[in-house]
């Protein structure tokens, strides 16, 4: 074991603090990773003001994490010291369920082990797990991913979550070109579906209530805006798209972003509001479209998106900060006043 420095919360109620705790040294196939930078992201947010089940305090957040690797365990052979490397929002599966053994351990059927907040037997009885608001972590290696070396470290952070978040349903639901695409909501995860499915070759439309943010949707590859609060411009984009990737994460009602589908279209939930989503049947019946939802993605896809972005130069827009600036950043997320992700220099922590 060994003492690392990070940040914590200790209440549902609390500000950030430094906070140092017991990592364990490396297993066999263990690689520890020294952190350089981590995002934030709503998640981490909503686990540590306790507006999730079952949160642990202390709780250090993070799952956006990037650095270098420092050391190995004696068995490890997909890693040496020195690479750039990435951990995501899980840190291990039971690898013996179907969904794990075709490389979705981010849909484990026995519950995987998420970055923070989850059982950590490895490190002990009774300890679970701290994330990257953290100066180093320790992860099996089948958990860690390899950063492409174009890839500005900093801004390659979301892609860990914001990043296979939104590329894994535009894979699954084939966005490419001929495929028009609908994004709703210009946040962390809109900015990023955006950049994602113009790369595919999609045809891209940016659906938002804010007028304000159409020069940055065209820049970030939307062919088309259209202002969710113009009856004349939602009507006009009736039934045109294929796909749609939902961002948003509070309370929306479904029902006039599902009439800008087609016959067959899909509307893919990925943004997660802690109360429940209306439509009425009637919407889908009668163009036979379908509401569908998706997490993150498996390790294999994870990387297969990193190598994406690597080939495409494709990071996340960033404001950079430093730790002691956690719950100020949370309050402007909470107004969303970012473009499009914060994210935390962990050097000198």
């Amino acid at each position: 074991m060994f003492i690392c420095q990070g940040f914590a919360v200790d209440s549902a109620t609390a500000g950030f603090k430094p906070y140092r705790f017991e990592r364990r040294d490396p297993l066999p196939h263990d690689v520890d990773i020294d952190i350089l930078y981590c995002g934030l992201c709503h998640s981490d947010l909503h686990t540590a003001r306790g507006e999730w089940e079952g949160v642990r305090y202390p709780c250090v957040p993070g799952h956006e994490i990037v650095g270098k690797v420092v050391r190995i365990g004696n068995k490890v052979d997909k890693f040496r010291v020195g690479d750039r490397v990435g951990v995501g929002c899980i840190v291990d599966s039971c690898r013996e369920c179907e969904n794990c053994r075709r490389g979705l351990e981010n849909y484990c059927l026995k519950g995987n082990k998420q970055t923070y907040n989850s059982p950590d037997p490895e490190t002990g009885p009774d300890r679970y797990t701290f994330g990257g608001y953290a100066r180093r972590i320790v992860v099996h290696e089948d958990f860690v991913l390899h950063i492409p070396e174009n890839l500005d470290m900093a801004a390659a952070a979301p892609l860990l979550c914001a990043g296979i978040t939104t590329y894994s349903p535009l894979r699954h639901w084939q966005a490419g070109p001929g495929k028009k695409v609908g994004v709703v909501g210009l946040g962390g995860l809109g900015h990023m579906a955006v950049k994602l499915a113009a790369a595919m070759g999609a045809d891209v439309s940016m659906i938002t209530t804010s007028p304000s943010k159409k020069p940055d949707a065209q820049k970030l590859g939307a062919k088309h805006v259209v202002i969710a609060k113009d009856a004349a411009e939602m009507q006009k984009a009736a039934g045109t798209l294929d796909l749609i990737i939902d961002t948003v994460a509070a309370k929306h009602d479904l029902d006039s972003y599902l009439q800008l589908l087609q016959l067959d279209g899909t509307l893919v939930q990925v943004g997660a509001p802690a109360d429940p989503l209306a439509f009425h049947a009637h919407t889908l019946i009668m163009q036979r479209r379908s509401v569908a939802g998706s997490v993150i993605g498996g390790i294999a896809e994870t990387q297969e998106m990193l190598d994406f972005c690597g080939r495409h130069n494709i990071t996340a827009d960033i404001e950079m900060m430093k730790p002691d600036g956690i719950d100020a950043a949370y309050e402007r997320m909470l107004k969303s006043d970012v473009k499009y992700r914060f994210v935390m220099d962990m050097a000198g922590v």
